[in-house]
């Protein structure tokens, strides 16, 4: 995101699950730094409850796909369908339609951008890999920190994956990206 302040825009993929998505909400609460939530359907459905408090909380939701399908492996029909789905099942708890769109594994084909035209399509500038059990979390967070700039849109997962490295990690990205002088925001 174009900016010229030194802002940082968290996003959390594939929740709410309610093993991680409230530990989340906490660390982000603690250091006053709104997010953008961008949600699975499934798991929407699944955690009414956490999805409510996240909302609660005032942090911002995404479109995530139902069953995080991946674009270049889905026809354009069904991947529209999961698309839909997961609008539905935001709107039935309150969200609304999600106005942001994040592509699963952000993989997306022309045809599936063509007909989500009327959305922003969000991708990211920061990976921080936190769902990769193989990586060691100290290694995660010194390239994440490395890797941030002023506009960088930063990838988390509130997901079991991603758990151990999360737990670890986000508390400390948060700390030194404030110590660094940036401030947090969400997209919308």
């Amino acid at each position: 995101m174009p900016t010229d302040t030194r802002e940082l825009y968290l996003t959390f993929d594939d929740g709410p699950v309610p093993e991680v998505t409230p530990w989340v909400l906490a660390q982000l609460r603690a250091h006053h730094a709104p997010a953008t939530f961008f949600c699975i359907g499934d798991n929407v459905r699944k955690h009414p409850a956490v999805f409510a408090e996240t909302r609660a909380q005032g942090h911002a939701i995404g479109n995530h796909t139902f069953h995080h399908v991946k674009g270049w492996t889905t026809g354009t029909h069904r991947y529209l369908a999961e698309v839909k789905a997961c609008d539905d099942v935001l709107e039935q708890n309150g969200a609304g339609t999600a106005r942001l769109f994040r592509p699963p594994y952000g993989r997306i084909t022309r045809a599936q951008i063509s007909q989500l035209r009327n959305r922003p399509i969000v991708m990211w500038d920061v990976l921080t890999h936190d769902y990769n059990a193989a990586l060691n979390p100290e290694n995660i967070l010194r390239g994440s920190l490395q890797a941030v700039r002023s506009g960088s849109i930063v990838v988390f997962h509130d997901s079991l994956k991603a758990k151990k490295n999360l737990y670890y990690v986000l508390p400390r990205f948060l700390e030194q990206c404030r110590a660094n002088g940036f401030i947090f925001k969400s997209l919308v």
